[in-house]
C-alpha cells in the first residue's frame, strides 16, 4: 500500500475539490463516485460535480463573505473556482455558471490528472486502509447513510431541500417581462416577470392550495430555512413572498418606470442563454401543479419546463460533536468528512470544506489550520465548535468571523475583514509551496 494514497468518496463539489488538492500536492487519489452505475433521485447527468439546484455561486466582491470565500479559494488553486470562472454566464453582480459546461470542465480535469483514479462504484463502508475523505453530500445513498448513522449514533440528522424549475428562454413572453438587475446593479441579466395586485392574489391563492408530492421513506419533514420550498414560504403569510423571492424593491420597468406589487426573476442557466431558472422557486409541488401554478406568472403562460422542481432528502451530521476544524473525525484519525453533510450550506462552502479536508488528509503535509479570521476558517470553526447548540446548516457570513483587532468605521468593517483574511490565506499559500 502506498504511503501517499488517499481515498475520496463522492464526486461532487467537495469530493472533487478534495481530490484535486490531494493530487496537486503529490498524493495518489482513488476517487469513488457511484454514478453512472447508481444515481440519486435528483441526479441525471453522468459527469462529476452536477449542480442539482441553482447555477449561481452567489455574489462577487469583498464586501460580502461568499465573495471573500471565492477569493480565498482562488488563492489556494481551487479546482471548483477555476472551472467556475472559465464557464461563467452573465448574472449581474453574481457568479453564475453554465451548469453543463462547468460539470464537464471539472470532470475533464479530474479524469486527466495523473494522480487521480476515478472509480465508478458505490461505497457502503467506512473501513479504509488509508486516509479517507467522505464527501457524498446531502444525497448520500441509503446504504452508506445507514452506515454513517450507525457510526455516529444519534448524532445523524437530516432535512429537506428542493430544486427550482428551469424553462426555455424562447418560451418566455418578453412582451410581459423585462430585462433588469435589482437597483440596476451590474448588467441587466435577469428576466423579470411583474405582477399587479390582482395577479399576485390569484397566484398566491393557487400556490398555497396546490397539491404537493407525497413523501415516501422519510421520517420527518424538516426544511432548511436557506432553501425553503416556495409554497412553504407562502403559507407563512400573504406578505412573506413579497419580502422574499417575489420582492419588487429595486425593480422598475426600464421603459415605463413602472413599479409592481411583485416580481418573479429568472436567471440564465447556461452560457447560450437558452435556459432560465426561476429564482427562489424551489418547490415540492407535483409536476402537474407546477405547470398549472407557475404558468400563472405573467410571461410564463406558455413556458416550456425542461426540468421541474424536485424534493429530496439532505443528510447532515451533528458536526460540532464529532469533527474538528480540519473536518477530521475526532474519534478516528485519518477519517474526514466534507461537503454539505458536515453542515456547511452552499456550493462554495461545500467546495471549501473539501479543500480543507483534502489538505489535511494529505499524509505528506503537516496540518493546515485555518482560523475564523478567514472565510474558510470561519466555516471550519462553526462546524467544529462544541458550544454550538441546535446545530443547523450555515452559509458563510461575516457574523462567523473573529472580531477585528482594531476599531474601524462601520462602513469599512467588511473591507477590513476581507483584507485581513486575504493576507492570512496568502501566507498559508506560501507555506504550501
Amino acid at each position: 500500500m502506498k504511503a501517499d494514497r488517499v481515498v475520496v468518496v463522492g464526486g461532487g463539489l467537495a469530493g472533487c475539490e478534495a481530490a484535486w488538492q490531494l493530487a496537486q500536492r503529490g498524493c495518489t487519489v482513488d476517487l469513488y463516485e457511484m454514478k453512472p452505475e447508481k444515481k440519486s433521485p435528483a441526479h441525471h447527468a453522468e459527469s462529476l460535480c452536477e449542480l442539482v439546484c441553482s447555477n449561481s455561486f452567489r455574489a462577487e466582491g469583498l464586501k460580502n463573505a461568499v465573495g471573500l470565500l471565492k477569493e480565498e479559494m482562488r488563492l489556494l488553486d481551487s479546482l471548483i473556482m477555476r472551472c467556475a470562472d472559465e464557464n461563467r454566464v452573465p448574472a449581474g453582480g453574481a457568479l453564475a455558471v453554465d451548469r453543463a459546461a462547468f460539470s464537464q470542465a471539472v470532470t475533464d480535469r479530474i479524469v486527466s490528472h495523473p494522480n487521480i483514479t476515478l472509480v465508478n462504484k458505490e461505497v457502503t463502508s467506512l473501513d479504509f486502509d488509508c486516509p479517507a475523505v467522505i464527501a457524498t453530500g446531502p444525497l448520500t445513498s441509503e446504504p452508506l447513510a445507514e452506515t454513517i448513522r450507525g457510526f455516529f449514533g444519534r448524532d445523524s440528522l437530516w432535512f429537506f431541500d428542493a430544486a427550482a424549475p428551469i424553462v426555455t428562454a424562447e418560451s418566455i413572453d418578453l412582451s410581459k417581462a423585462f430585462f433588469a438587475s435589482r437597483y440596476d446593479k451590474g448588467t441587466p441579466d435577469y428576466i423579470n416577470c411583474p405582477m399587479n395586485e390582482t395577479q399576485y392574489e390569484a397566484f398566491y391563492q393557487a400556490l398555497v392550495t396546490a397539491e404537493t408530492a407525497k413523501l415516501k421513506g422519510f421520517e420527518n419533514e424538516k426544511v432548511f430555512e436557506g432553501c425553503m420550498p416556495v409554497e412553504v414560504m407562502a403559507r407563512r403569510g400573504r406578505e412573506t413572498l413579497l419580502f422574499g423571492p417575489l420582492k419588487p424593491v429595486g425593480l422598475k420597468n426600464p421603459e415605463t418606470g413602472e413599479s409592481y406589487m411583485a416580481v418573479v426573476q429568472l436567471r440564465k442557466d447556461n452560457a447560450a442563454a437558452s435556459l432560465y431558472n426561476i429564482v427562489g422557486f424551489q418547490t415540492h409541488l407535483t409536476f402537474g401543479e407546477q405547470k398549472r401554478v407557475f404558468s400563472m406568472i405573467p410571461g410564463l403562460e406558455q413556458a416550456e419546463f425542461v426540468r421541474y422542481g424536485v424534493m429530496h432528502r439532505n443528510t447532515y451530521i451533528n458536526s460540532p460533536k464529532v469533527l474538528d476544524r480540519t473536518f477530521q473525525v475526532r474519534s478516528k484519525a485519518g477519517l474526514f468528512f466534507a461537503g454539505q453533510m458536515t453542515g456547511v450550506e452552499g456550493y462554495l462552502e461545500s467546495a471549501a470544506s473539501g479543500l480543507v479536508a483534502g489538505l489535511n488528509a494529505n499524509p505528506l503535509l503537516e496540518p493546515v489550520l485555518f482560523d475564523s479570521r478567514t472565510a474558510i476558517g470561519a466555516l471550519a470553526e462553526y462546524i467544529s465548535n462544541p458550544a454550538v447548540e441546535n446545530f443547523q446548516p450555515m452559509n458563510v457570513n461575516f457574523g462567523l468571523f473573529a472580531p477585528l483587532e482594531e476599531k474601524v468605521k462601520k462602513k469599512d468593517r467588511k473591507e477590513a475583514l476581507s483584507n485581513r483574511a486575504l493576507e492570512i490565506v496568502q501566507s498559508i499559500r506560501e507555506q504550501l509551496r
